[in-house]
Order: C-alpha cells, then structure tokens, then sequence
C-alpha cells in the first residue's frame, strides 16, 4: 500500500491550475513545475534571466522543505526554458543551489509558459 500526501506551502506560489505544489508518495516526491512567482504576490519577479532563475530554485526549495527534504534530495530535474540560449546562466545560478553530485537533468525549449514566464522547473525528490 502507498502512502500518499499533497505537499502545500504558503513559502512557495500557490497552485494556479488544477494540480498540487508536490504530491510525496512514500520516500519519493513528485513536485509540481514552479515558474518565477513571488508567493507573496503571485506575480513574476521583475529583473533579468538570472533573477527569474533563482526566484524558480527558491520556489522548488520551499516545496521540497515542505515534504521534509532539499534541494539536494531531488534526483531529477527538468528544466524549460522559453528561450536556450540562457542555457548556460541556467547552469551558473543551478551551481549556486546544487552541489555535486548534481540530480539528472533535462533542459527542454519550448514556445511559451505560463503566465509569460521565460523559466520554469519541476522535478522528482527522494528522502
């Protein structure tokens, strides 16, 4: 038998859609793509690439921190960027959150994301 929780956090933007910030089945937790939301807000972070960056890295922190875990615990991460070419300020703001051994990861371009968003991640955490 499962055990399965929904992960909820106010430190982290509220679900905008029909889905939870995280759903912890066992040791594992599937957490939900976050984009660069201000949880206070519910806005987009103002400023540049790297700013949106660390605001999605702060965002999955919170969430993991509310299913008991860190980033550090997050096995696979995916990465959508609504424009590759910041690929590499990706890799420079991800060095400041993760430490070796860093979790798998996919960086994926795609057109758009929600709510105009030029970033967004999610990813699978083990605890």
């Amino acid at each position: 038998m499962t055990n399965k929780a929904i992960i909820h956090t106010t430190n982290a933007p509220a679900a905008i859609g029909t889905y939870s910030q995280a759903i912890k089945v066992n040791n594992t937790t599937y957490l939900s793509g976050q984009i660069p939301l201000d949880p206070k807000t519910m806005s987009l972070v103002e400023g540049d690439f790297a700013t949106q960056a660390h605001q999605v890295f702060r965002n999955l922190r919170a969430v993991c921190e509310a299913a008991n875990g860190s980033l550090a615990d997050i096995v696979k991460l995916n990465i959508y960027l609504t424009d590759l070419a910041n690929f590499s300020i990706v890799n420079e703001v991800m060095a400041e959150y993760f430490n070796q051994p860093y979790p798998a990861r996919a960086a994926i371009g795609v057109s758009q994301l929600p709510k105009g968003a030029v970033i967004e991640a999610d990813g699978v955490m083990v605890v």
